[in-house]
């Protein structure tokens, strides 16, 4: 029951965030600062969300070799401006390689 909660809790918190981004005054989404705010926040949001599943093993911190690997190597991708597709292949197929090997 309190999973159905914490579920119900979060979908009205999302709902409320985007009710409130509607119905926002324009002077204040003009503001620089709420301007810079909206900016930056997807970009801490998803970088938090990249070293949990990164580093995170359920509720523990482990250093994952062949998913670092595998992150090492998107990131390499992504530098070289490959597509997101081969982004993903790369990064997959280094991560199956390297805990195929037992690495």
């Amino acid at each position: 029951m309190n999973v159905w909660i914490a579920v119900v809790a979060t979908g009205l918190g999302c709902y409320g965030l985007k009710l409130a981004g509607l119905v926002m005054p324009q002077r204040v989404l003009g503001d620089p600062r709420v301007r810079r705010f909206s900016e930056l926040v997807p970009v801490a949001l998803l970088t938090a969300l990249i070293v949990v599943q990164s580093l995170a093993n359920g509720r523990t911190l482990e250093l994952d070799t062949p998913r670092l690997a595998g992150l090492a190597a998107a990131v390499a991708a992504l530098l070289l401006r490959a597509p997101f597709l081969v982004v993903l292949i790369v990064a997959a197929a280094l991560t199956a390689g390297l805990r195929l090997l037992g690495v």
